[in-house]
């Protein structure tokens, strides 16, 4: 049953893509209560529904565009926003009967456009707003976005022409957010950019004080900062430059998760240098070598991508030795798809669909292996345990190696009822290929 005011405008929103994405829409909804409009869950009874796109690969696109169809059919008064709201093309697939479209991180003009359209009457300051804001996430973890854009110029991305070169936020000012969060029950923060491992370059890493240290716009002194929260702190998107070894040290101590989130793409120097991606397979070993070495139980999660144009079968073979030798905790592999826009769509060489399936499946075949016998190793071990969800017979959560939605999970058994957003001790009696099996430890 719902409990809007029907006197008090309200508006609907699907988010669509990435987490950085998410939380261009978090910080809409933010907006929209702070203005007084309500929040609807629903097609019915909303006055107008927002549509946060996504326009990275051409799947993302028809998900955005069956989205906003779906909009105007239930409802009708459709505002797009987000990456689709770019390049002439993807502006001339969108339908005409939507009221607004505008660019990512444009809240501006999507609340302009829910002024016009939906004109709230009655003063805004009578609703109250949380501190930290409105988030889509569960109330035990939040994504914390440390700057936009990037200055990579990979073949295959076109986010530099979706969201411009690097823009990174100040210190003080992400902080600030993160404190807000942990007041507010938040368990975990989930660090992402597009680039968290060049954060800072743009400002000129300048000093600043903060809560009465002086720290600079780095990498690793917003760790440091976010170290001294008391929550979980996990990195995201964090690429394989020489400085991220500094961070290492910060994980082994506790202060943030022992955990990176770093996209390689693939491990052929042939391949990363059409991609136009830096580091190779030798050097990225003997990063992760270093890592490992200053903290042993580091999970490393990363992406790669097969069928890349002019990806031969060596270069697949040197893929798979580089997946056998670095042993990674969390892999993800996606099918190269053309994007429009991206420079690999002019390479010779494009692989038949057959081969990228064929691929996918072999390197996805490998690397369950590895993930069976790496979580195998951990039965025995007592982890930290943040609980996602609950049911009749058992909860679900995460160890420091398991990100949300991406990663893998942790089935607990408790003779008492579990909360979600607890963090439990769990003894480890169990593995299957990406998940553990085990009970909370009773602390007396």
């Amino acid at each position: 049953m719902s409990t809007e005011n029907k006197n008090i405008p309200s508006v609907g929103m699907i988010s669509l893509g990435c987490p950085k994405a998410l939380v261009d829409s978090e910080r809409i909804i933010t907006q929209l209560r702070s203005e007084g409009y309500q929040i609807s869950n629903e097609y019915e009874g909303a006055d107008a529904v927002i549509v946060n796109t996504c326009g990275f690969i051409d799947s993302a696109k028809q998900e955005s565009l069956e989205a906003i169809s779906e909009a105007l059919t239930a409802n009708g008064k459709v505002i797009v926003t987000g990456c689709m709201g770019v390049n002439e093309e993807d502006l001339n697939a969108i339908p005409k009967q939507v009221l607004s479209i505008s660019g990512p991180q444009d809240v501006d003009s999507v609340m302009q456009a829910v002024r016009k359209s939906v004109p709230i009457e009655h003063d805004p300051f009578i609703d109250l707003l949380p501190p930290q804001g409105i988030k889509l996430t569960p109330k035990h973890y939040a994504y914390i976005k440390i700057s936009e854009g990037c200055n990579h110029k990979c073949t295959f991305c076109i986010i530099p022409s979706m969201r411009g070169k690097l823009q990174s936020r100040q210190l003080h000012d992400v902080m600030e957010e993160a404190e807000k969060l942990a007041a507010a029950g938040v368990k975990e923060l989930l660090v992402i950019s597009q680039d968290t491992s060049a954060y800072g370059l743009d400002i000129k890493y300048e000093s600043q004080l903060w809560r009465g240290k002086v720290y600079n716009n780095t990498m690793l002194d917003l760790c440091k900062a976010m170290g001294e929260l008391g929550i979980w702190v996990r990195l995201h998107y964090v690429y394989p430059y020489p400085h991220v070894e500094d961070v290492i040290p910060l994980m082994a101590d506790g202060k943030i998760l022992p955990y990176i989130d770093a996209p390689f793409q693939h491990a052929s120097y042939d391949v990363l240098k059409r991609m136009r991606r830096p580091a190779s397979s030798d050097r990225t070993l003997e990063q992760i070598q270093r890592w490992r070495e200053l903290c042993p139980q580091l999970a490393i999660r990363s992406t790669f991508i097969v069928g890349f144009p002019g990806e031969t079968d060596n270069d697949f073979e040197q893929l798979l030795t580089f997946l056998r030798d670095a042993q990674l905790d969390r892999v993800g592999c996606f099918r190269y798809s053309p994007v429009k826009g991206a420079k690999s769509n002019e390479l010779d060489g494009q692989v038949p669909d057959e081969i990228k399936e064929q691929r996918w499946h072999r390197l996805m075949q490998l690397q369950q292996e590895i993930s069976e016998d790496k979580l195998e190793a951990k039965v025995g071990q007592t982890l930290d345990v943040l609980i996602d969800d609950v049911n009749e017979e058992s909860a679900i959560g995460r160890s420091y190696a398991d990100a949300p939605e991406i990663d893998g999970a942790v089935h607990v058994y408790s003779n008492r009822q579990l909360q979600v957003g607890d963090i439990v001790q769990v003894a480890i009696e169990e593995a299957t290929e990406y998940d553990l099996i085990g009970s909370e430890v009773v602390v007396n």
